[in-house]
């Protein structure tokens, strides 16, 4: 027969029991995370439209300014920096650096083109209308990532930092750590500046992150995994995915990657 614990014992066990939940987070169970209030929320995202994008274009920096598309591409006797018809993936105009220049990201100001290069440490300066060279800066750090929130250049380096510069002269104006929840965030790569937030491929991840530049705080994060299997199955040399513009006149958004067989316009959530 089974046998009935005294009532005393019972609530000794009990009150056990509750001490035991009280050291692992005041709950049974608490073996479970506490859930950190800062981690990013996820973005999710739909895509709109597809077009063409050139296969042989390793892309570091992609931009819309003034309804065009322009595009930065990488490696050593391959970078290039080109104005893109949208609708064909066709080059309009083209350039290509120097072989000993591996070209990184791009972005506009005022009509300006500024172009980074790797581990070359130097920032080229454009006239936008006909790609001529007017200026070159020195960098401190490696270039990877480069956008504009309309009056600073923000770059990134592919640590958890985004670095600051004034224009006319790429002098240094600030360093700002950015965070993922309680970590450092890591690999930013191509930036995007799209109503007041910093949009950064995360490289080698399927990632978007979506930055509050006033906190530094990882805000939001999409997950680019389904479009990029899609890639991978049209073309399996396509490589990861590295490429954020924005129109501000039509509110539309674009993404594509390295060596990618299509470039996508697509709607982030808030």
């Amino acid at each position: 027969m089974k046998k009935q614990l005294p009532l005393i014992a019972v609530s000794v066990l009990c009150i056990g029991l509750a001490m035991i939940a009280c050291k692992n987070g005041d709950k049974p169970g608490g073996d479970d995370p506490v859930p950190d209030p800062n981690a990013p929320k996820s973005m999710s995202y739909s895509i709109v439209a597809a077009y063409p994008h050139d296969t042989s274009s390793y892309t570091q920096g992609l931009q819309i300014y003034k309804g065009e598309l322009y595009e930065g591409t990488g490696l050593n006797n391959k970078s290039r920096l080109m104005k893109v018809d949208l609708k064909t993936g066709k080059a309009l105009k083209s350039i290509s650096l120097d072989s000993v220049y591996f070209g990184e990201g791009i972005t506009i100001l005022n009509d300006t083109l500024y172009q980074l290069t790797w581990q070359n440490k130097v920032v080229f300066v454009y006239t936008l209308k006909d790609f001529k060279k007017i200026k070159q800066f020195p960098l401190a750090t490696e270039g990877w990532g480069l956008t504009n929130d309309g009056k600073n250049l923000i770059v990134s380096d592919g640590s958890s930092n985004l670095y600051y510069y004034e224009p006319s002269s790429f002098k240094l104006l600030k360093t700002q750590a950015i965070m993922e929840g309680k970590d450092p965030a890591f690999n930013l790569n191509e930036l995007e500046y799209i109503n007041g937030f910093v949009y950064a491929n995360q490289y080698t991840y399927p990632y978007i992150f979506k930055i509050d530049p006033n906190s530094g705080m990882v805000v939001a994060k999409a997950d680019l995994t389904q479009v990029w299997n899609r890639v991978k199955n049209i073309d399996p040399h396509a490589e990861v995915p590295n490429g954020i513009a924005y129109d501000p006149d039509t509110k539309k958004a674009y993404i594509t990657g390295k060596l990618w067989p299509e470039l996508y316009e697509v709607q982030f959530s808030e």
